[in-house]
Formats: structure tokens, sequence, C-alpha cells
């Protein structure tokens, strides 16, 4: 793309809900493994068309607090899979700019993964171009609980009733980037499945039949023009 052909109105924050990946698989005759690492890919190519486009932060749904209860042998093939992705692409990573950033409960994760995820934020810290959040064991209703018990550990002895919603922004685990903007789900569903619930509060919402693993920069450019748009007002009476 040149640079010319950029949507003049770009989105700083956008969150995308990768659906689709097992469908696809199935549709291919192929394990659902193989639809997994589909979709690992496809994360790699969104990035680095993002990069190309100008996006500042870009955050992915990779494992949500649900998806424990999928068969034990996928969620083994799920983390091997995390743990490969943390392994083999910081190089590329740190060659492209991208911070990492992981957000959910990690704990419930083993030590070997918990590392890797270290390691991995510590190494891509300083990267400028785009910040990559991936969402792992994470919920948009975990998230809120945890910042309000942050919140109150940080504040010893107030009341909850003095909480505001300024107070609890900066505990949420990704306080570190902006509200979303625009908020992708593929696969043909048209629901947020607890995801970035605070964080998309005015984020507009982009629905395609798309499955994770054949939505492509085309498809992604699609959603930024269709978002450039939109009239956002957030809540006023004149749009912005």
């Amino acid at each position: 793309m040149k640079s010319s052909d950029k949507p003049t109105v770009l989105p700083q924050h956008i969150a995308i809900i990768m659906d689709g990946n097992r469908r696809w698989a199935k549709k291919r005759f192929m394990p659902t493994a193989l639809g997994h690492a589909a979709g690992a890919k496809r994360v790699k190519e969104i990035v680095k068309a993002c990069t190309e486009l100008g996006i500042p932060y870009l955050s992915v749904f990779a494992f949500s607090t649900e998806n424990w209860k999928r068969p034990a042998d996928e969620v083994t093939g799920l983390m091997g899979l995390f743990m490969t992705y943390l392994q083999n692409e910081i190089d590329n990573m740190n060659a492209n700019g991208v911070r990492l950033k992981i957000v959910g409960d990690i704990r419930r994760f083993d030590d070997k993964l918990q590392s890797l995820i270290a390691s991995a934020q510590s190494e891509t810290a300083n990267n400028t171009k785009i910040t990559l959040t991936v969402a792992a064991n994470y919920g948009g209703r975990w998230d809120m609980l945890q910042a309000a018990q942050a919140w109150q550990q940080a504040n010893p002895g107030q009341d909850l009733r003095q909480l505001s919603e300024e107070a609890l922004a900066p505990y949420l685990s990704n306080a570190f980037a902006p509200e979303v903007d625009l908020l992708i789900r593929t696969g043909g569903e048209s629901r947020i499945s607890n995801f970035m619930l605070w964080q998309s509060a005015y984020a507009e919402l982009f629905f395609t039949n798309d499955l994770w693993p054949e939505f492509g920069q085309a498809r992604l450019e699609e959603a930024i023009a269709w978002f450039g748009q939109r009239d956002r007002r957030f809540g006023s009476s004149a749009p912005l």
C-alpha cells in the first residue's frame, strides 16, 4: 500500500476477537490444532499491516477465561502454540518495532510459560512502532474486578464510594493503552464475549463473516475505512 492510499481517519487502538480457527480447520478436514496455527500466522500478518498503516495499538483476544472449558488436548495445544510464538517471534518483533504486552490472569499458566511471557515483554519493552497486546486467560469482568481490588489495596481504609472512573482506570490491565476505537470480530458472530468491556465502551463494532485465518489486510482496511465514516459523538450532540 502506498502512503497516499492510507485512510485519512485512523483508529488509534484496534481490538480483535479472533473467532473461527476451529471452523476454518473443520471446513478443510484438518485437525483443530492446524486451525489455531493458521490463526497465529494471521496475527503476524495483521500486526505487519497495522504497522504499515500507522495504527499504534493492536489488541487481540487469544484465550479467554472461558476457554479452559474446551477439550484438554485443545487447551494443551493452545498453550504449546503460545509458547512457540513467544520463543520464535521476539527477534521479528524487535526488527519491526513491536512492543509486546500480555494481559490477563497469567497465574494459571505453568511456570515456563509465565517466564517466557515476562522475558518477551522485557525484550520488546523499548519498541515504539506498535504495541501488540495479547489477552490470555482474560475476561472483561475479571479485569474490572481485579482493578477494583488493586485500587482498594493501594488505598487502604478508603471507602469504595470514593472510587471514581478516573481513579479505577489506571488499575485496568491495559492502562498503558488508549481506549479501544475499533473492535473487530471475525467468524460471523455479533457479540463481544467479555472482551475489554470497559475499554470498548465507545468503540465502533465491526463484524465480519470471515473466519480468522481468512481475515486479511483488505478486510482490515475495509473495517478502518468504515470506521472513518462513523459519526463519533461520545454522548455529545455534535460530531467530533
